[in-house]
């Protein structure tokens, strides 16, 4: 049963386990736009959302998976982190604002108008290189250190050039990919794609995979081996 009120929804489950005891178990659980409600998001973000709209920028990160990254970052002082698909920096300041001042932050995107606003907000900022290339290249060629944190929010690094993105990733540091629930901008027989994908992360033995059924659709795993 369900019972929704104006501040939770409350889920009364009455079941019986194994050894026939009956069990009461209580949900209490916020709709999504009071969990939004209650997430601050860095004045960066608010400053890069304002320009976004302005040129109507049409890829929008969604809230909870920027928390999400911020508290990722944040777990890895002085670390080294790759953000694929910088478009205006809605994600990267989630990024930034996790990460301290020892932390060295690359994001990359083919779009340099896009990247414009990015580079903008974040000049004065010496943790972070904004690169304007194609991601499968730079992906490719690159020759630095590891990285604490890969997250994937183009299609250079997940659909295209997975393997190489993931053998970025230092042992007990984390690949995020985003996106894996249908978008309204996805394009028409996108589905295989992500199916493939996620497919492929499962069969990895190094590293140990957590789906998530929130936000746009997230996979988060962690390098093991």
């Amino acid at each position: 049963m369900i019972v929704k009120g104006n501040r939770l929804e409350i889920a009364f489950i009455d079941d019986e386990n194994a050894l026939g005891t009956k069990i009461l178990i209580i949900l209490l659980v916020k709709p999504k736009h009071m969990l939004n409600a209650s997430i601050n998001p860095p004045a960066t973000y608010s400053e890069i959302l304002k320009q976004s709209q302005a040129i109507q920028f049409s890829m929008p990160s969604d809230l909870e998976t920027g928390c999400l990254i911020r508290s990722l970052a944040a777990s890895k002082p002085g670390g080294v982190f790759l953000d694929i698909g910088t478009g205006t920096g809605l994600s990267l300041s989630w990024m930034a604002a996790g990460a301290d001042a020892e932390s060295t932050i690359i994001s990359i995107d083919n779009n340099a108008d896009y990247q414009q606003i990015a580079k903008s907000v974040f000049a004065d900022d010496e943790k972070v290189s904004i690169i304007c290339a194609d991601g499968a290249a730079w992906l490719k060629s690159y020759q630095g250190p590891l990285f604490d944190l890969v997250f994937a929010d183009a299609w250079p690094g997940k659909f295209e050039c997975l393997d190489k993105a993931l053998s970025l990733v230092k042992k007990g540091g984390f690949y995020l990919v985003d996106d894996l629930l249908p978008q309204p901008n996805w394009p028409q027989g996108h589905q295989p794609n992500v199916d493939q994908m996620q497919q492929t992360l499962q069969n990895r033995t190094d590293f140990v995979m957590t789906p998530f059924n929130w936000s746009t659709g997230l996979c988060l795993l962690t390098k093991v081996g």
